[in-house]
């Protein structure tokens, strides 16, 4: 696409953007003809499943991520000679809930000092601590120019509504760096994910783990499904309306503990069902003929993101079975390369997922207030690479010297 004004605007609704404009931006190489269903091995980039046109409209269709939630979508759009080159997911926020980037005690402190956090835009996907594209752009476009105008239009997007701020969470290293020469403040913070290192097999894995840990695993994997207890993975048309329903059960009771309300409701499932199946796989664990706990995971084309976890009855180790290891043995059998885990959670380390940095990027505008968030964040970047160093050297893998045991 030759270089030429481009115009920015923002819409109210994913619904104002046709799927396939918005998917040319977010997903801009299709699969090649002939891939099999469910398979994304054709793409020359990754297919990120959470900034597909299907999931945001099922967030907002659904009223999971709408202005009465506190989720008010504003997606910025940047046209080129009339066609859309870019976008931006993008919501105005009265609270600072559903993001994983955590930015209440800003928040706190700009109110005692007289000020109003609220409003504030998030560019991000709803709900979903998973690192992917932020700033679309259509394969055809120029990259550096249309990206260069969305970052210039979030800044302007904020002062049009009297926005405190712009906060991209979860974004790309490069468009971290990129957000940094347009003013953006960097925040760097850490997720557990694992590699898979060419494993032919569960076993293959275990192979690279000194004899503690991968002792541990055996003995959790094997308690975890006594009791009866049988795994399933369901893809695609084999998950049926009765797995979702149990899904969703499991989901509301674990969510309703962890956050008193979970933030998707069903409509978000059965929606996700109806125009993502091949993208979605449930773990779900079943004994005496009904369904008791399980996970939900997106699929990539070289990533499998673990999302929600939920159980009706509690059982050893039965979360580490549904949402670590049985994650693992499906990336091994489709060949991905990771497995993202979700946010949080040093317990990871010792089945093998490691320290990964995640980046989020943030504009201030009041200038005393981006100083002191600015000096905070070179204390907390210099915190987040140490102790991801730390944790990483103290991770379960053999080092070199060590002899592989039996076990």
């Amino acid at each position: 696409m030759d270089s030429s004004e481009i115009t920015l605007e923002a819409v109210s609704s994913v619904s104002q953007i046709a799927a396939e404009d918005w998917d040319a931006c977010a997903n801009p190489v299709p699969a090649a003809a002939g891939c099999p269903e469910g398979s994304r091995d054709g793409l020359k980039s990754p297919y990120n499943p959470f900034v597909a046109h299907a999931f945001f409209s099922a967030l907002e269709a659904s009223g999971s991520a709408t202005a009465r939630t506190g989720w008010g979508p504003r997606h910025l759009l940047a046209r080129q000679d009339g066609v859309i080159a870019g976008i931006v997911p993008c919501y105005l926020k009265s609270h600072s809930q559903g993001e994983y980037v955590f930015d209440r005690g800003w928040a706190d402190a700009y109110g005692r000092a007289g000020g109003s956090y609220y409003p504030k835009l998030q560019a991000s996907v709803p709900f979903t601590p998973a690192t992917g594209p932020r700033l679309l752009v259509r394969e055809d476009a120029d990259k550096n120019e249309i990206r260069g105008a969305l970052a210039g239009g979030l800044v302007a997007l904020c002062q049009a509504t009297e926005a405190s701020s712009v906060h991209v969470t979860f974004a790309r290293e490069a468009e971290w760096k990129l957000l940094a020469s347009h003013g953006f403040l960097q925040r760097t913070d850490q997720q557990f994910h694992w590699r898979n290192q060419g494993y032919r097999s569960f076993d293959d894995f275990l192979a690279t783990l000194n004899s503690r840990h991968r002792k541990a695993i055996k003995r959790e994997r094997r308690e975890a499904l006594a009791d009866g207890i049988t795994i399933h993975a369901l893809t695609g048309n084999d998950i049926t309306e009765e797995a979702w329903e149990a899904f969703f059960a499991f989901y509301m009771e674990t969510g309703s503990r962890k956050w008193g309300r979970p933030y998707l409701t069903r409509s978000f499932f059965a929606l996700v069902g109806q125009t993502m199946a091949r993208d979605v796989l449930l773990i779900m664990a079943r004994r005496n003929d009904r369904w008791i706990a399980g996970a939900i995971n997106f699929i990539g084309s070289d990533t499998l993101f673990g999302r929600n976890w939920g159980a009706i009855e509690h059982h050893p180790f039965l979360h580490f079975e549904v949402c670590y290891y049985q994650a693992i043995d499906f990336a091994i059998a489709r060949g991905l390369k990771t497995v993202e885990a979700g946010a949080q959670g040093e317990h990871k380390i010792a089945r093998g997922y490691l320290p990964q940095t995640t980046y989020s990027a943030h504009f201030i505008a009041d200038p005393s207030l981006r100083h002191a968030i600015s000096e905070y964040l070179k204390r907390e970047r210099a915190y987040v690479a140490d102790i991801g160093r730390e944790l990483t050297e103290a991770g379960p893998f053999r080092k070199a010297d060590d002899t592989p045991a039996d076990d």
